[in-house]
């Protein structure tokens, strides 16, 4: 079994646009069109089980839409994720819709909503969701393509650790894209999970077997970041990493099912 646990998909009439736009920006081309169709092709031709869909409001607005979008699309394959913006007012009555719905978490992208992840104002936000059961993933580190600064940093993402003790948390890009230094100093050993989405081709090996060696692979979830990423040779690129097939099996796949609640 695989779980990838980082994949972004849009609605049928928005995923054209939105795929060919996130690419011009960062200059990264898509490795599948964005939609749900296209996503399950993929999963099939790479023998993943089940895919994590992250999707972002950008704005206030934009909230309760993609929300009622993203419980439509679950099923045996898809394990939709809700978004909150945090300029909502009404965000109490959001994270509850989301929870009653069913959707395991929430996902924020500091950088695109424009909020430190350390923001004290934040953290009535992030209260109220773990105390709804629901896990909180960050996008962490630089975003290719938006300029600094940037809003979730490994030291950040700390405080946020420390103040919210057995929360459910996971930071993106391995605690931090081209932050990981940083997240040796700061994340290393502390109560949060971190996925390896767009990582695995920019990270030094010798980094990476580090870092989860220290961390505990226990809190390491395989991610690709699709579109962005090919789900098989993501796949293919942590077979072929120096661990013993327990760990591997652990990453790829066991670490999610337990963080997620599933069989």
């Amino acid at each position: 079994m695989v779980i990838d646990f980082h994949v972004h998909c849009f609605p049928d009439e928005l995923a054209e646009k939105a795929v060919l736009s996130l690419s011009e920006c960062s200059d990264i081309p898509a490795r599948v069109n964005g939609t749900i169709k296209d996503i399950k092709k993929s999963m099939k031709e790479a023998g993943v089980s089940k895919s994590v869909v992250l999707s972002i409001a950008t704005k206030p607005s934009q909230t309760k839409k993609i929300n009622i979008w993203s419980s439509k699309i679950a099923d045996d394959e898809i394990v939709p994720f809700g978004t909150l913006h945090p300029h909502n007012t009404d965000w109490k009555n959001e994270l509850a819709a989301i929870s009653a719905t069913g959707l395991k978490g929430i996902k924020f992208h500091p950088d695109y909503q424009n909020f430190f992840v350390d923001d004290k104002e934040m953290f009535a936000i992030y209260e109220k969701a773990f105390e709804l059961g629901l896990i909180i993933v960050f996008h962490a580190g630089l975003d290719i393509g938006l300029p600094a600064p940037y809003h979730c940093t490994p030291d950040g993402l700390a405080e946020v650790v420390k103040a919210f003790p057995g929360a459910k948390i996971v930071a993106a890009h391995m605690g931090g894209f081209s932050f990981w230094d940083d997240v040796e100093k700061f994340l290393v050993g502390q109560e949060i999970y971190l996925d390896t989405s767009y990582c695995l081709d920019y990270m030094k090996e010798e980094q990476l077997r580090r870092i989860i060696d220290n961390h505990g692979y226990e809190k390491i979830l395989f991610a690709t970041d699709s579109p962005w990423c090919d789900q098989k040779e993501e796949i293919e690129k942590i077979r072929l990493l120096n661990f013993k097939p327990e760990i591997k099996e652990a990453i790829l796949a066991g670490n999610a099912l337990k963080l997620l609640g599933l069989k």
